[in-house]
């Protein structure tokens, strides 16, 4: 068998997330189904980098799948097929051939998500970001994220009753900065990057920042929450739509 690696971006709205779950519309059913249909296979299984939260959106997101090898296989032609059926919200950038132990999730070494702010009402925007408080003090709010580098466990911003084995996680960055959207817009957008997240972690790492940011916690008291290791002393969790999976790399 032969190993692929696709690329393809998505907007979660549509979507319950990317894994596939009964009585759902997720990502990962709709590429499984569209593969099937294109390749005439009974089935296509597909696996992704991670499993992005429902309406969380996704600027990039890897996913690897087997096919026998000498059959003739097209990848350019599976890109078209596909970007043909599966809808306006997926689009596959690319198909390419990697190493037969390569794997869309455990090969990755790390990967970055984004999430949007604006302060003001936006028009065409507004599906896409957050809207958020003019006063908001984003120095604070740094300072404050700065401590995730130094933090390991993040069970404070973990999601209750997950079958996940460790909430180990390792950042690397966390940090607030400036964008300007396409009509001129300016806005804040808070990247982290980190080995591996946590299902509902950056969400939950946002709100408790936006905590700090409005004066309802002090950066010491950010910390007391990472320490106490308790996801009810978290903030709430932020809304999806304005989160995205932005890059996931490999060695």
């Amino acid at each position: 068998m032969a190993r692929y690696f696709m690329r393809l971006s998505y907007r979660g709205a549509p979507f319950h997330g990317w894994q596939t779950q009964p009585g759902a519309v997720t990502v990962q059913q709709t590429l499984e189904e569209a593969m099937a249909r294109v390749l005439r296979l009974p089935a296509c299984p597909v696996t992704g980098a991670g499993r992005t939260d429902a309406g969380v959106n996704a600027r990039l997101m890897v996913a690897h799948f087997d096919m026998p090898e000498g059959d003739g296989f097209d990848p350019r032609g599976l890109v078209r097929a596909l970007n043909s059926i599966v809808g306006p919200d997926i689009a596959v950038h690319s198909i390419e051939e990697v190493p037969a132990d390569m794997h869309a999730r455990f090969s990755a070494t790390a990967r970055t998500y984004r999430y949007f702010a604006l302060p003001e009402k936006d028009a065409f925007m507004h599906p896409l970001v957050w809207r958020a408080p003019a006063t908001l003090d984003y120095e604070a709010m740094n300072r404050a994220a700065a401590l995730l580098l130094e933090t390991e466990d993040f069970t404070s911003f973990a999601k209750l009753h997950s079958d996940a084995k460790t909430n180990i996680c390792h950042v690397t960055r966390a940090r607030w900065m400036e964008w300007e959207a396409f009509d001129g817009t300016r806005g804040m957008v808070f990247e982290i990057t980190a080995d591996r997240f946590l299902r509902n972690m950056v969400r939950a790492v946002v709100g408790t920042l936006v905590e700090v940011g409005r004066g309802k916690m002090t950066v010491e008291g950010f910390g007391d929450v990472i320490r106490r290791r308790d996801r009810c002393a978290a903030g709430t969790s932020m809304p999806g739509h304005a989160l995205y999976l932005w890059d996931v790399r490999y060695d």
